[in-house]
């Protein structure tokens, strides 16, 4: 299913944006564009929105000279989420995704997330939905599962992977439900809450996660990073039921 070879010609769609945030990831950011770059063939930008790298992930992606790739380097600005919401905002395509750029989340998943738009709103790439896999060690992948069963049960959000991080949507939906810009993967869970709650057709698709092979981990780097993670996702979904949704 996320094969190289599954390709998507992209030469009757609109432009398709990629957005990848990035901190300390010059020994992935390379493979991740060519990847994309081969899975989806066409009409694709691909924007790095990099938060000042101290291993120059940005001066990478300068040195590739990429005519579809925009390198947006942010001085004395942080945070996965405003980093997506702001390559949102510099995106020119009517379809826009994101995904980790620690090769965890693999881009060959990109040609299904867009397909599945022509009939919904936002495709979720699922590690939990029938055929998705997580390959972390035990303890987080249980975790995780955890966290999404409470934001299932408690927000009622139609999908099962509610932290994926690995979205595409058609841009207009970011008119009606712009990205929280604060802390880590909460603007995930807050999102597809309130886009269900605005009636929007989301889609799971499923596909391997797995660890990363370069670089170091931005969440779990001990076990009490782990931790407030995790209790941070739990008061996001606690918030989200008990105030009003706009």
């Amino acid at each position: 299913m996320n094969s190289p070879d599954s390709k998507l010609k992209t030469q009757n769609l609109k432009l398709i944006s990629v957005i990848l945030p990035t901190y300390n990831e010059a020994e992935n950011i390379r493979e991740m564009i060519q990847r994309i770059n081969r899975s989806l063939e066409g009409a694709v930008e691909i924007i790095v929105v990099d938060d000042d790298s101290p291993d120059r992930t940005w001066a990478i992606v300068e040195k590739m000279e990429m005519k579809n790739a925009k390198l947006v380097r942010r001085i004395g600005v942080k945070g996965l989420a405003s980093a997506i919401a702001r390559g949102i905002a510099e995106s020119t395509g009517e379809i826009v995704a994101w995904l980790d750029c620690d090769l965890s989340m693999p881009p060959e998943t990109l040609p299904q997330l867009v397909q599945s738009l022509s009939d919904a709103h936002i495709a979720v790439a699922s590690r939990y939905a029938t055929g998705g896999k997580d390959l972390r060690p035990p303890l987080r992948t249980l975790t995780s599962k955890l966290i999404n069963f409470l934001a299932r049960i408690i927000l009622r959000i139609p999908v099962r992977d509610c932290d994926s991080g690995y979205i595409a949507a058609r841009k207009s939906v970011f008119d009606a439900v712009p990205l929280i810009t604060s802390g880590y993967g909460e603007y995930c869970i807050d999102f597809l809450h309130r886009a269900a709650k605005h009636g929007f057709i989301i889609k799971e698709i499923p596909y391997t996660f797995t660890d990363r092979s370069h670089g170091t981990s931005k969440t779990t780097q001990n076990l009490f990073s782990f931790a407030l993670l995790g209790f941070r996702y739990v008061l996001c979904i606690l918030k989200l039921r008990f105030i009003k949704i706009k």
